[in-house]
C-alpha cells in the first residue's frame, strides 16, 4: 500500500519538474497584441427603392370604318279598306187594325139575397188549466258535481269557505229558483239523501247571494 503512494508522489514530482523546465527555457514569451479598436466605416444609408412607373404606350391607331348608309325599305302602300256591303232590308208594310164598333157590357142581373137563418149559439166551453211546466235545470248538472261532492262532505262538519269557493262561481249566472232546482237535480243524479243535503244546499245558496223561495222543496 505504501509503495503505491510513493509511486504516485514520484509521478507528480516529475510532472512539476517538467513544467518548471519549460518555463525556464522561455523566460519572456511575446504576448499577442490586440487588434486596434477602429470604428467601423460609415456608409451613407441607401435610399429606399422606388420602382419606376410603367411606361404606358399609346393605343395603336385604328382608322374609322367608312360610312355605309343604311338603305331604306321600299315604300309599300297600304291596301284599301273594303267594307262589306250593307244588306238592304225592306220596311214591312204598316197594317192598321180593323175598326170595330164599341162593345158595351150588359148590366149584371141582381138576384135577391137568400134568407139567412141564425146559427144556434155554440155550447159554452170551459178552459182547462194548462199543466204546470216541468222545472228543469238550465245548465249542465255535471258542472255542479264538484259542488255537490263538497256538500256531501259537510254533513258532519258544517259549511266552510270551500263550499262557497266551489259552488258560488257555478251558480253565479242563475236565478234564485233555477239555482235551487239545479242543486236538487244534481243531488238526485248522484243518488244522495236529498232530505239531509237539501238544508245544507239552501244555506250555501244564501251564502252565495241567492234567495230560494220560502218552503222550497225539490220537485218530484
Amino acid at each position: 500500500m505504501m509503495e503505491k503512494h510513493k509511486l504516485a508522489n514520484l509521478i507528480i514530482l516529475l510532472l512539476n519538474l517538467g513544467a518548471l523546465l519549460t518555463s525556464l527555457a522561455c523566460p519572456e514569451c511575446p504576448h499577442p497584441t490586440p487588434p486596434p479598436n477602429c470604428p467601423p466605416p460609415k456608409f451613407p444609408p441607401k435610399p429606399p427603392y422606388v420602382p419606376k412607373p410603367p411606361v404606358v404606350k399609346p393605343p395603336p391607331y385604328v382608322p374609322k370604318p367608312p360610312y355605309v348608309p343604311v338603305p331604306k325599305p321600299p315604300y309599300v302602300p297600304k291596301p284599301p279598306v273594303v267594307k262589306p256591303p250593307t244588306p238592304y232590308y225592306p220596311k214591312p208594310p204598316v197594317i192598321s187594325p180593323p175598326i170595330l164598333p164599341p162593345v158595351y157590357p150588359s148590366p149584371p142581373i141582381v138576384k135577391p139575397p137568400p134568407e139567412e137563418k141564425p146559427c144556434p149559439p155554440p155550447p159554452p166551453s170551459f178552459p182547462y188549466p194548462p199543466p204546470p211546466a216541468k222545472q228543469t235545470c238550465p245548465i249542465d248538472t255535471l258542472k255542479l258535481g264538484a259542488c255537490v261532492d263538497v256538500l256531501g262532505g259537510l254533513v258532519h262538519i258544517g259549511i266552510g269557505t270551500s263550499a262557497k269557493d266551489t259552488c258560488c262561481p257555478v251558480l253565479q249566472g242563475l236565478l234564485d229558483l233555477d239555482a235551487a232546482i239545479c242543486l236538487c237535480t244534481t243531488i238526485k243524479a248522484k243518488l244522495l239523501n236529498i232530505n239531509i243535503l237539501l238544508p245544507i244546499a239552501l244555506q250555501v245558496l244564501i251564502d252565495c247571494g241567492k234567495t230560494p223561495p220560502a218552503g222550497f222543496q225539490c220537485p218530484a
